[in-house]
């Protein structure tokens, strides 16, 4: 058996305490930390396999890949690649599936209860010395509010949606599941979209971003919203109307934001995100909710797993 060439063209993107476990067959591994668009076409230019988690992979990339087979996306999100091109070119493209489903649904009931208990703002009061100030056992300087009684809109029924509906019923929440802006006929067990962003206290998004989820809440959804809510994106950048948003809290049609994704990745000290960060009802992550050492590792065991049936002939994951 011939020598297989796998490039990995972001190796940083997963945690350096993630161990990948050797591969069955013959093969040279060639790691790169990070890759830089205009990287790629060179890099991949003699691989049999290409990892990649956030890398771009283009047309023209893929033409100059003769010997490519295999582009295995360490994510589950594949939207960075050519789909097309990979067709024509009869490149298999696979993804990983359903290895946070314990690490996103914690994450966003970590940004829920800090936002709804004002958790970062008493803890900041505590290290100002508002409370020798206050001269009592407690003061009340932020809003506290229970989960139990909340009602919560989770848009999108997938693992991620389901585990999350799960959680919130653990906590005494009334459930209500949509899929996203103008789908309808779903059955009994749904709630029409524009009744969720109405109704809900805490609206949470777990879906893919595609041409009909992007900025599916803007400034008519936020308009909409009744109950002044929080929002919660640990999904895609971009479901969210980032202006919307700002504008929205500013108007003070919701309470507060969590967000653990943005449109550009890292923002950047420009963008729109930074400005919305600065405010004390707003907590934004760095793309961490996935992260638990726990499922970044489920991740690359499933990747090297996908990598091997591929060469058993028996692909899995595939997306084309």
């Amino acid at each position: 058996m011939s020598t297989v060439k796998i490039v990995f063209l972001d190796r940083d993107t997963l945690s350096p305490e993630v161990v990948l476990r050797d591969l069955s067959f013959p093969h040279q591994m060639v790691v790169y930390r990070r890759t830089e668009p205009d990287q790629v076409g060179e890099r991949i230019s003699d691989a049999d396999v290409v990892i990649t988690n956030k890398v771009p992979i283009k047309e023209a990339d893929i033409s100059q890949a003769s010997q490519l087979k295999l582009i295995a996306v360490a994510a589950t999100g594949y939207d960075a690649i050519a789909l097309e091109a990979c067709k024509a070119a009869d490149v298999t493209v696979c993804n990983i599936r359903n290895y946070a489903i314990n690490s996103v649904p914690e994450h966003t009931f970590s940004l829920i209860l800090a936002l709804r208990r004002s958790l970062l703002q008493y803890r900041q009061s505590v290290l100002d010395g508002r409370w020798e100030d206050s001269g009592q056992f407690c003061y009340f300087d932020y809003p506290v509010g229970n989960l139990s009684g909340a009602t919560i809109g989770v848009v999108g029924d997938g693992v991620l949606g389901k585990a999350v509906a799960k959680l919130g019923e653990a906590f005494g929440m009334k459930v209500l599941f949509s899929s996203h802006k103008g789908v309808s006929g779903m059955g009994s067990l749904y709630t029409p979209f524009e009744d969720v962003i109405r109704s809900s206290d805490v609206i949470t998004l777990h879906c893919p971003l595609t041409p009909s989820t992007r900025n599916m809440i803007s400034f008519q959804e936020f308009s909409n919203m009744e109950r002044r809510p929080l929002i919660i994106n640990t999904a895609r950048g971009g479901l969210v109307d980032e202006e919307a948003l700002e504008y929205a809290l500013d108007t003070k049609q919701i309470s507060g934001a969590g967000f653990d994704v943005v449109t550009k990745e890292p923002p950047g000290k420009s963008h729109i995100m930074r400005s919305v960060a600065n405010r004390p009802n707003v907590i934004v992550t760095p793309h961490v909710a996935w992260a638990s050492l726990e499922a970044v590792q489920g991740l690359a065991d499933q990747l090297i797993g996908n990598i091997e049936e591929y060469w058993k002939g028996c692909a899995r994951n595939v997306v084309v």
